[in-house]
This record gives structure tokens, C-alpha cells and sequence, in this order.
């Protein structure tokens, strides 16, 4: 497991029991008391739990949910050739006068500067495609409020979902952590799986963006099934690794 992965581990379990002892994430992570250790000590540096001897508590009296360990500025700045194709393949597939979603991540918003002249409305909890969008003369915007998540400039918690319950939308488009040879979709961030199964069930057609370096990337939290997607938008064909979907499943793939 990823160290990234075993903080975000962390993270779940306090938010879940309130407190970790060293020896229980040891056996639940399947990695030595001293990685524990480890991981503890720069989790508490970065004020996400309270260091207690044995172990870690919640930090009391916050609210705020899990943040990434690279903002979503940090990752955007390194964008590559692949995303932007990508998302210039997705944008492909709009028509005018639709509604649709933007998820949160640095694929999906590179979709922003090739619709900035399109007439649609976009629903997102995603406060880049916000900015991104807000000066675009035709394009209506629809924010899902919630819960900042300020270092990923995305927007979570009971409200996110709840406003996303209320809508309906033509198309979604999906990032993603990465995605097993089993066909499981997976994200990194506890906070942002609602929201994206709240995507895929508003949307009449649906589409996962994932570079190949996707393939299998990280992540230990399944979204769904590669099949819930009307397609998968990826840069190379053939995949880094044969996708063995269950008989009666499948998806369509889409390259740029």
C-alpha cells in the first residue's frame, strides 16, 4: 500500500472511531509499527489528527474533511499532453444546450477552456471549474454547495449529495484514482466517493477520463464497476493491462 493510501486509511478509520492505536493500524494495514509511527507523525504535522501516546485521536471541534497531499493546484500544474487529449475527446461528445457534470480533478477540468464558447449548463462541486467557467458568455453554472475541501477546491458532505439528489443531468464526466484489471473504479479521498456515485446515478450517460497511467494507478475505495459507464475516455489503446470484466459486462472505450 501506498503511503498516500495508508493516510487516507488513517484518516477513514479516525473519522469513523475518533482514535487509532498503533498496534490496530499495523494489522489493519499490513505494514510495520514503525511505518505506522511514521505516518502518524507527518499526519499530525499536517494537523489532520492528534498525536496521543499508543496512537492518534481526532482533531477535536473540526469538521473540515480529509485534504489530498497535493492541492489540486500542485496536480494541475503538471497536466499532461494525455489529459488534454482526453478532454478534448470528452468535449467531443457535447451538444449544445445540454446539461451536463464536471467531478472534481485535472482531466475533467481541462475540459473547461474547450467549452468556455459552448451554450450548456454545467452542474460541479468543483470550485476550478467555477473559476474556470464563470466568465464564459453562454455556459449556466449550477455550484453544489457543501462542505470546502480547500486544498482540492471541491465541495462534500451530506449537502453536496443532497443538492446533487435533486438533479438531472444529460452527460457526466467521471475522474478517477485508478482502475483494477477486475473492472473496480477506485478514488483515494472517502469524502469524494458519494459524490461521484451521486454522478453516475443523475446522469443519463456517463464517462470515466483515465490516462493510462491510471492503469492500475491508486486508490483503495471502489466507486463502481467500469461497466456503470456509458464509455472510458483514455489516451492508448491498448490498455497497459487486459480489463476482464465480469460476462455480461462491458464498456465502450473512446480514444482521442
Amino acid at each position: 500500500m501506498l503511503s498516500e493510501e495508508r493516510h487516507q486509511a488513517i484518516a477513514t478509520v479516525l473519522r469513523r472511531r475518533g482514535t487509532v492505536t498503533v498496534a490496530a493500524l499495523s494489522a489493519d494495514l499490513g505494514v510495520s509499527e514503525a511505518t505506522v509511527r511514521r505516518d502518524l507523525e507527518l499526519l499530525a504535522e499536517a494537523g489532520a489528527l492528534r498525536r496521543v501516546r499508543g496512537g492518534a485521536t481526532a482533531v477535536r471541534g473540526s469538521v473540515r474533511p480529509e485534504a489530498d497531499l497535493r492541492s489540486f493546484a500542485d496536480v494541475a500544474s503538471t497536466a499532461t499532453a494525455a489529459k488534454q487529449a482526453i478532454a478534448a475527446r470528452a468535449c467531443s461528445l457535447i451538444t449544445d444546450g445540454e446539461v451536463i457534470a464536471l467531478d472534481i480533478g485535472t482531466t475533467v477540468a481541462a475540459m473547461c477552456p474547450l467549452l468556455a464558447e459552448r451554450s450548456l449548463t454545467v452542474v460541479t462541486a468543483s470550485l476550478a471549474v467555477v473559476r474556470s467557467l464563470s466568465t464564459a458568455p453562454d455556459v449556466d453554472i449550477v455550484i453544489l454547495g457543501g462542505l470546502l475541501r480547500p486544498n482540492y477546491d471541491s465541495m462534500v458532505g451530506t449537502l453536496t449529495e443532497s443538492a446533487l439528489g435533486q438533479l438531472r443531468v444529460d452527460r457526466a464526466f467521471l475522474g478517477s484514482a485508478g482502475v483494477r484489471p477486475d473492472g473496480a473504479v477506485l478514488d483515494s479521498t472517502p469524502s469524494e466517493v458519494p459524490i461521484k456515485r451521486g454522478l453516475l446515478d443523475v446522469a443519463a450517460f456517463s464517462y470515466l477520463l483515465a490516462d493510462h497511467e491510471k492503469f492500475p494507478g491508486s486508490g483503495f475505495l471502489e466507486v463502481a464497476r467500469l461497466s456503470r459507464f456509458t464509455a472510458l475516455i483514455t489516451d492508448r489503446s491498448p490498455l497497459p493491462f487486459d480489463i476482464a470484466l465480469p460476462d455480461g459486462e462491458d464498456v465502450e472505450v473512446l480514444l482521442p
